[in-house]
């Protein structure tokens, strides 16, 4: 099984920053994909930020330029820097990894979210 958290989440003024943090455990032979996905109050879930495991990134376009995704494979994390922040980034933001298992099967695994509320 596979355990994914995340943390960092909390309220800043717009214009500010966020790092949330995510990480994966358990027992899996590696982890491929790892991605943020945010959900905002009466809508669906979004990709926000996903990343391979070479550093292949990509973005909602929605957030280019103000967001970062970066990982550490040896550690199994994965984190998203969220500068020049706007209050239509307020949402629960959860993180996935793909993770593949002894036999090579690989399944997407989420963490429980993070609340982001953007306002002054």
């Amino acid at each position: 099984q596979v355990q994914v958290v995340e943390s960092g989440g909390g309220l800043v003024q717009p214009g500010g920053s966020l790092r949330l943090s995510c990480a994966a455990s358990g027992s899996f032979f590696r982890i491929y994909a790892m991605g943020w996905y945010r959900q905002a109050p009466g809508k669906e879930r979004e990709l926000v930020a996903t990343i391979s495991r070479g550093g292949r990134t990509n973005y909602a376009d929605s957030v280019k330029g103000r967001f970062t995704i970066t990982r550490d494979n040896d550690k199994n994390t994965v984190s998203l820097q969220m500068n020049s922040l706007k209050p239509e980034d307020t949402a629960d933001y959860y993180c996935n990894a793909a993770a593949a298992d002894w036999g090579q099967s690989v399944s997407d695994y989420w963490g429980q979210g993070t609340p982001v509320t953007v306002s002054s």
